[in-house]
């Protein structure tokens, strides 16, 4: 596998999942656009990104996607340059943590816009010139409580349920173009959100954090977590040739985790 003479545009890729997933596609040859809010430490990123092929160009654009506006003006400037992008990861971290009963309405609507208004923002910007490629991947890094809800992420279970909804409905509309879309759903992986989530866990449970971090692990039959480089590689197979029929589908990455098929 390789994604020479390929362009990627990965968000959220200054930590955890995304920054892994640009480092391996950057080994494997493509050209990457990294996409966050954290200009310094976008830049610290960019510097580190390997290049294996002289014909390689890494960037970068700063974008805060709790500004949906403000994201389309920066992709509408970026595109005018005549750029074609081949693969486009939308990562973005999760809602904060709690129960769906005592969520406000500004929840909902807040990671709504984050998460699936942005990821429709950047595939609109996107697709017509994976169409005139001929080469489009699509890949939506979300949950597996699209498969199973999460307990005490009521939030996040609901909009990740409606981004996979909206990811399933595009890849009937893009297909034909050979452009396929496909979402990752990573079990619980070694990340920034994954010591948020085991804090307030042991806090919920009234133990320590090495108690709710040994029972997270116990209910995954790897009876481990996942690394961030773990799933960038089910990430960046998606984004191969070699995935080329693969198109609509949920790919838990999750240790054995998730209970149905």
């Amino acid at each position: 596998m390789d994604l020479k003479n390929k362009t990627v545009i990965v968000c959220g890729s200054t930590q955890g999942i995304g920054r892994s997933t640009a480092n391996k596609m950057a080994q494997m040859g493509a050209s990457i656009i990294l996409v966050s809010r954290n200009e310094e430490k976008l830049s610290k990123v960019l510097t580190e990104l390997p290049h294996v092929d002289n014909g390689q160009k890494h960037e970068i654009l700063i974008a805060d996607f709790t500004k949906p506006s403000s994201l389309k003006l920066v992709l509408d400037e970026f595109m005018r340059g005549g750029q074609t992008v081949h693969i486009l990861v939308n990562n973005t971290g999760g809602p904060p943590g709690g129960p769906i009963k005592d969520a406000n309405t500004e929840e909902f609507i807040n990671a709504f816009n984050q998460h699936l208004i942005c990821n429709h923002i950047l595939v609109q910007a996107v697709y017509p010139g994976m169409i005139d490629a001929k080469y489009g991947r699509i890949i939506n890094v979300i949950s597996t409580s699209v498969k199973q809800p999460i307990e005490g992420l009521g939030v996040s279970n609901t909009i990740r349920g409606a981004v996979a909804n909206w990811s399933k409905t595009l890849a009937s509309e893009l297909g034909p173009y050979g452009i396929t879309v496909n979402n990752v759903l990573p079990g619980a992986t070694a990340t920034e959100r994954l010591t948020d989530i085991l804090h307030n866990v042991s806090k919920k449970i009234k133990g320590t954090y090495e108690d709710a971090e040994n029972m997270m692990k116990n209910v995954t039959p790897a009876k481990r977590f996942a690394q961030p480089e773990e799933i960038a590689g089910a990430i960046c197979f998606l984004a191969s040739s070699e995935a080329s029929y693969i198109n609509g589908i949920n790919l838990p990455v999750d240790g054995g985790r998730t209970k149905s098929l």
